[in-house]
């Protein structure tokens, strides 16, 4: 059995986010255009901020993959996000049950009031992980969340992996033993 196994996730999010640069770029564009005494120290910090913005949240979510270990599953995406969940603490993985997935919010997402964490970069091939126990994530302000939903390219096969890997684990007794 491999030690890793890799699972892409969707691009959609990517999409969005490239027409928001390219939005921006347009935008300093006129402004250059418009403004001819621009400062350049200006100018440089504008284009740094956006220079920056291309590469964490753009270009590295197309670097970076899920990851299921013999004994972790680490949910990424891009630079900024990673959680990493020890196979034991799940409670089940199922295909998602969104009647809507036009209503599934794309990319880190924790809605108040449902203990629900979003880590999507598209809007199919979605499944919803239950914990055992809710656990805080930084990335949603330090809400709890007891269940993730992610998407995957092959969510059936994530499915398989993971209870090979959860049939791995040895059994944990869970009062102590008898006396």
């Amino acid at each position: 059995m491999e030690k890793r196994l890799t699972f892409q996730y969707g691009r959609a999010l990517v999409a969005g986010r490239l027409a928001i640069v390219a939005g921006a770029a347009v935008f300093l564009g006129i402004v250059v255009g418009t403004f001819q005494n621009l400062q350049w120290e200006i100018l440089a910090l504008l284009v740094g901020a956006l220079a920056t913005y291309l590469v964490v949240f753009t270009i590295s979510p197309l670097l970076t993959d899920h990851w299921l270990t013999r004994s972790r599953l680490i949910l990424r995406q891009g630079w900024y996000f990673r959680a990493i969940i020890a196979i034991a603490e799940i409670e089940s993985l199922e295909v998602s049950d969104e009647a809507d997935s036009r209503r599934v919010p794309l990319g880190i997402h924790r809605p108040l009031g449902r203990p629900t964490l979003y880590v999507t970069g598209a809007r199919t091939g979605l499944l919803t992980l239950r914990l055992s126990q809710p656990r805080r994530f930084w990335q949603s302000l330090g809400l709890f969340a007891s269940e993730i939903i992610f998407d995957v390219r092959d969510p059936e096969g994530m499915r398989r992996a993971l209870n090979d890997r959860r049939r791995l684990l040895s059994p944990v007794q869970a009062h102590g033993p008898d006396t």
